[in-house]
C-alpha cells in the first residue's frame, strides 16, 4: 500500500473517531443523563459561561442581560457542534473514496473536501440533495447508516431541548414561587410567618410538602440536564441560590427559633427534612458540575464577624415570628448556638456558588444583607 493509501486509511480512522466522539457525547448529554458525563458538552458549556463572565464584568448595568443570553446560546453552539463535528468526520471519511465510492450525479465528481463535506453533509440530513451518491456496497450502507444516525441525533436534540426548557420552566415557577411565600422579601422568617398565621401550621405544612417534593424534581433536572445552571437570569429570585438560601434557612429557623413543645412535631416532620436535604444536595451538585476545580476544601469554624451576624439574623427572625404570634423557643442564647450551627453546614457552599453564577451575596441573603446594614440595632429581644 502506497502513501496516499495509508494516508487514506489514517483520514477515515480519524473521521470514524469523531462521528464516535459525537454519538457518545449524544448519549451521555441527551440518553445517559447526569452531570458532569458529557465531553463536548460539558467543555462547551464551561467555556462559554466563562466568556460571557467575563464579557458582562465590562457591561456595567447590562450585566444581568449579557449573562441572561449564555443558557440559549450554549444550546445553539452544542446543537451547532454536534453538527460540525458530525459532518467533518464523516466528511473524512467520504474523503478519500471521492471519485471511486462516491460519485457525482452528474458530470465529474470533485475530490476535494469541501465537496466530501458537502456529499457527507447530504447523506446525514434528513432532507438531502442528491448531487453525490454511493457507487459501492459498503457505501451504499454508510450512506444508509449516515441518514439513520442523522435523523436519531436530530430527533433526541429537538427532545433534549424541549426537557430542558420544561425543566427550566418548572425551575423558575418554584424560585417565583418561594420569592412569593417571602412577600418579595427572600427572608425565611418571613415566609414561615406567612404560613403559620396566628401561630397555626396545619395549612402551612402542606406546603412545605409541597416546596419538598418541587426541590427535589429541581435536584433532579439539574442532575438531568446540567445545562440548566447556565441559565441565569436578571431577577436574583430565580436562581438557585436565593432558592436554596430562602429553603435551609426557613429549615434552621423551623428547627431553632419555634417553641419545641408546640412546634415539635413539625420540627421533626418528613417534609421538613426533605426540604433540607433536596436543597442540600441541589447546591452540592451545582458545586460539582459549575465550580471550576470542583468544590473547595472544606473551611472550619464561622470567624467571629459571620457569627456575630448570624446571632443578629437569627434574632431579628424571633422578633418576626413573635410579631406574627408564633411562639418562640424560650432558650434563645441556646436557640442561636444551634441556628449557627446549623447554617455553618450549608452557607459556606452557596457563598461559593453564588459568585460563581454573577450574583452577589447582597443579591441573595437579603434577610443577612439588612441585618447587616442595620447592625446597630440591638442584638436581643
Amino acid at each position: 500500500m502506497g502513501v496516499l493509501g495509508h494516508a487514506g486509511w489514517l483520514e477515515q480512522i480519524a473521521g470514524a473517531l469523531l462521528v464516535l466522539l459525537v454519538l457518545v457525547d449524544v448519549f451521555l448529554a441527551v440518553l445517559y443523563a447526569r452531570a458532569g458525563a458529557g465531553i463536548i458538552s460539558r467543555r462547551v458549556a464551561r467555556s462559554l459561561w466563562h466568556v460571557f463572565l467575563s464579557v458582562s464584568k465590562a457591561s456595567g448595568k447590562s450585566r444581568g442581560q449579557v449573562l441572561a443570553l449564555c443558557g440559549p446560546a450554549i444550546l445553539v453552539t452544542l446543537v451547532g457542534v454536534w453538527a460540525v463535528t458530525l459532518v467533518v468526520g464523516m466528511g473524512l471519511v467520504f474523503h478519500p473514496k471521492m471519485g471511486s465510492s462516491v460519485v457525482a450525479a452528474s458530470g465529474p465528481t470533485p475530490t476535494d473536501f469541501i465537496a466530501a463535506m458537502y456529499a457527507a453533509g447530504c447523506s446525514v440530513a434528513i432532507v438531502g440533495a442528491g448531487d453525490f451518491q454511493p457507487a459501492t456496497d459498503p457505501f451504499r450502507f454508510l450512506y444508509l447508516l449516515g441518514s439513520m444516525l442523522g435523523v436519531s441525533i436530530m430527533t433526541l436534540t429537538l427532545t433534549y431541548l424541549m426537557q430542558i426548557y420544561t425543566a427550566l420552566h418548572h425551575r423558575n415557577t418554584l424560585g417565583l414561587k418561594i420569592h412569593l411565600l417571602s412577600a418579595e422579601t427572600g427572608d425565611a422568617a418571613v415566609l414561615l410567618a406567612g404560613l403559620a398565621p396566628g401561630g397555626d401550621f396545619n395549612s402551612g405544612s402542606s406546603i412545605l410538602a409541597e416546596l419538598a417534593a418541587e426541590m427535589s424534581a429541581a435536584k433532579e433536572s439539574h442532575h438531568f440536564y446540567p445545562v440548566l445552571f447556565y441559565f441565569r437570569f436578571r431577577e436574583p429570585f430565580y436562581s438557585i441560590s436565593r432558592s436554596t438560601l430562602v429553603a435551609l434557612d426557613a429549615v434552621a429557623l423551623i428547627r431553632t427559633a419555634l417553641s419545641e413543645p408546640r412546634y415539635q412535631s413539625l420540627q421533626r416532620c418528613g417534609a421538613v427534612d426533605a426540604l433540607a436535604r433536596a436543597s442540600l444536595h441541589l447546591v452540592t451538585t451545582l458545586e460539582h458540575v459549575f465550580v471550576r476545580g470542583g468544590p473547595p476544601q472544606q473551611k472550619g469554624p464561622p470567624d467571629e464577624d459571620t457569627r456575630e451576624r448570624w446571632r443578629r439574623r437569627y434574632f431579628s427572625a424571633l422578633r418576626q415570628l413573635s410579631a406574627a404570634g408564633i411562639p418562640t423557643v424560650a432558650g434563645e442564647e441556646a436557640g442561636a448556638e444551634a441556628y449557627i450551627a446549623l447554617r455553618s453546614e450549608w452557607d459556606r457552599q452557596i457563598a461559593t456558588i453564588t459568585p460563581t453564577m454573577g450574583y452577589s451575596m447582597e443579591e441573595i441573603d437579603l434577610a443577612g444583607t439588612r441585618v447587616a446594614a442595620n447592625s446597630a440595632d440591638p442584638v436581643y429581644r
